[in-house]
């Protein structure tokens, strides 16, 4: 499955990056910072520079084994496969490092299976298409059509299947059941989906936020539509025609294929393996295949649907799937019918990258040149390698195999880049998050900033270059930024002369980022400062008792005041645990995803059920506390810091509200 990006940094960014391939990880393809030019995308191949290497078998085994081994002892990872395909071929396909440490069981491209996390949804919108072309299914028509549970229409405008592989329909982020370590809490695809649909939070088919639901829902209706489960429906009409024996859906896995399992690993220096990740909605993320197996689907797929005797789709049809753009932001790279447009040196292509939480994938396609990549690692590696790794090789191919003829980039004045600068500078947030359940406290923990640097340029506080700090910018047209160390592009939209939102590559296909009023903005210090103030006044309660016993100081407050003293006190605790309870748990939930599994459903209600009660009823105290001591104590300090207290249980209180906090259920 694709995780949201890990650049969206933070406790969300490490968390719903798992959720972001699932696209927070979760990671989208990620291209290393390069020193090319921009060359805008073309229909075609370009020219290659005179001296460029040939693509040939000998040419890239002895580029991968000079990266590969180097790029993953450094990164700490245990092993990866890669295959390369060339005009209907197999040019290479090799396994490095272990799929096994503990019995040193090295990778084999053949035999070993790896989780390609959100490269999966490929194949869930091959057969959406196969469908399509068959007339079972109109990619403009009301989903309501195909389904047994009511999709609400937002504005007006109902759900179709274009926006679901465009990622366009506006739902808000759905976490819950997305990866379990235990088979008994497997949901079955149409429980899970009718547990919860998540709120359209954008305007259909103008807003790309990607969506795991979305492309569950789409296996769903391959199901109801076809009269077979996603399984069987894949493994007939996709697997099978392919020959792609060493490739399931499946969960579990059959034992047979199960036995040729790649262990997964956090890091290859502890070698722990970690537990078969299960997934509820399994047409997002769950196949597992072989490097060979990933290879039939890419030939299949840069011959227009044809590999050798087998067609899996027409000719026609795998080129509307492969070409029809929905646009996010200004000229940047579109999302296609299911692929990732990621043009790179004048040369067309798409992708799909994918993660699970220790599993780190991406296939790209050169459809005009007949050339494809799948690269696939089994361990989650040192401070995010894999992103790097992933993206350094793609970038890497994409310069020695397609380089760019030299171009000379375009500049905007300086005057009107500091403009654009100033005005672009600000707080964003991702339009791929949860925004009607209390996970969207999680929001608040991970906002995107845009700064304008004195140069000029522009920063991105989360978007980091291979050494970690925030990558430059600079305007290269009006509004159209450039990596002034690579080729990706920035771009926003403008209105009334106010930038409302941005987005940039390789992340543009899937989601933007869209400003956050300057309320919204100081949403997390004055969290911060209202725990601070709770916690301290917690502290202080056992801390001055101590001090008093221990220089015999008599507490001097009487009646009513004593009173209030000490049920403020009480009522601090109640409202600091019942906030931090529930921070805690989704800091916990977006680190460990084993904890959005039905099985913490129980501790969700509690907690939720507990800050229902607790919050208000510790805010009343508060607010009772401040008028009591503002009418009878004289001291400044024990007046201010009444209100102070009262403010800092307001706020809590108001974000109880404004996110979801108070209730019963456990649906996000």
């Amino acid at each position: 499955m694709r995780v949201i990006p890990s650049f969206l940094c933070g406790a969300v960014v490490s968390v719903l990056s798992f959720a972001l391939s699932l696209p927070l990880a979760a990671q989208e393809p990620v291209q290393a910072a390069a020193a090319v030019p921009t060359v805008p995308a073309t229909s075609g191949p370009e020219a290659a520079p005179a001296g460029a290497p040939a693509l040939t078998r000998e040419d890239v085994e002895a580029w991968l084994d000079g990266f590969l081994p180097y790029a993953l002892a450094a990164g700490d990872v245990a092993g990866a496969v890669v295959v390369v395909v060339k005009d209907g071929e197999v040019l290479l396909q090799k396994g490095y490092g272990h799929a096994d440490l503990a019995e040193g069981t090295p990778v084999d491209p053949e035999k070993t299976l790896f989780r390609p996390g959100s490269v999966s949804k490929l194949f869930t919108w091959t057969a959406v298409m196969q469908l399509v072309e068959q007339g079972k299914l109109d990619l403009d028509a009301d989903l309501n059509e195909y389904i047994d549970f009511p999709i609400p229409p937002r504005d007006g405008k109902p759900m179709t299947l274009r926006q679901v592989m465009t990622h366009t329909t506006g739902l808000e982020e759905q976490i819950r059941g997305l990866i379990t370590a235990d088979p008994a809490q497997i949901t079955p695809l149409g429980d899970a989906l009718k547990h919860w649909v998540p709120e359209r939070i954008h305007v259909p088919g103008t807003t790309p936020a990607y969506s795991n639901y979305a492309t569950a829902l789409a296996g769903y209706i391959v199901e109801r539509v076809s009269g077979m489960s996603f399984d069987d429906y894949v493994e007939r009409n996709i697997f099978q025609p392919l020959g792609m024996e060493s490739s399931s859906f499946r969960q579990p896995l059959p034992p047979e294929l199960l036995a040729r399992m790649s262990k997964a690993y956090a890091r290859a220096s502890e070698g722990e393996a970690k537990p078969y990740e299960f997934i509820s909605l399994a047409p997002a993320g769950s196949l597992a295949a072989s490097g060979a197996d990933m290879a039939r689907f890419m030939i299949a797929h840069l011959q227009e649907g044809e590999s050798g005797e087998a067609r899996i789709l027409g000719a026609d049809t795998a080129r509307q799937m492969h070409t029809t753009g929905q646009a996010s932001v200004g000229p940047l790279n579109r999302m296609m019918l299911g692929f990732y447009e990621t043009s790179v040196n004048g040369h067309f292509a798409i992708s799909h990258g994918g993660d699970t939480q220790w599993f780190h994938s991406n296939l790209e396609l050169f459809p005009d040149d007949g050339v494809g990549v799948f690269v696939s690692m089994n361990s989650s590696g040192r401070d995010g390698a894999t992103g790097q790794i992933r993206g350094a090789l793609s970038r890497g191919f994409a310069d020695r195999y397609f380089p760019a003829a030299p171009s000379q980039a375009g500049r905007v004045a300086e005057d009107e880049a500091r403009l654009h600068a100033q005005q672009i500078a600000g707080t964003y947030t991702s339009s791929r998050r949860p925004d009607t359940t209390f996970l969207s406290l999680a929001n608040l923990l991970g906002p995107i900033k845009v700064v304008a640097n004195e140069d000029g340029t522009i920063s991105v506080t989360a978007a980091l270059s291979p050494a970690g700090v925030p990558k430059k910018w600079r305007e290269v047209e009006p509004y159209l930024w450039q990596d002034t160390a690579g080729a990706d592009r920035l771009a926003a939209d403008v209105v009334d002369g106010k930038v409302t939102r941005f987005s940039m590559e390789p992340y543009a296909p899937i989601m933007v980022f869209q400003r956050l009023s300057t309320w919204q903005s100081l949403a997390l210090p004055l969290m911060v400062a209202s725990l601070a103030v709770l916690l301290l006044t917690v502290v202080a309660w056992p801390v001055s008792a101590l001090v008093r016993r221990y220089y015999g100081v008599p507490y001097r407050l009487q009646g009513a005041d004593a009173r209030a003293h000490r049920l403020v006190r009480i009522a601090s605790l109640l409202v600091l645990l019942a906030a931090g309870g529930v921070l805690g748990l989704v800091v916990a939930m977006l680190s460990k995803l084993e904890l959005t599994s039905a099985g913490s459903d129980g501790l969700i209600i509690a907690l939720r059920l507990f800050a229902t009660v607790a919050m208000p009823l510790g805010t009343a105290i508060a607010l009772w506390n401040a008028w009591h001591v503002l009418r009878r104590r004289r001291r400044l300090l024990a007046k201010l810091w009444a209100l102070l207290l009262a403010l800092a249980c307001l706020f809590l209180l108001w974000l109880g509200f404004a996110h979801h906090v108070f209730g019963f259920g456990a649906s996000y």
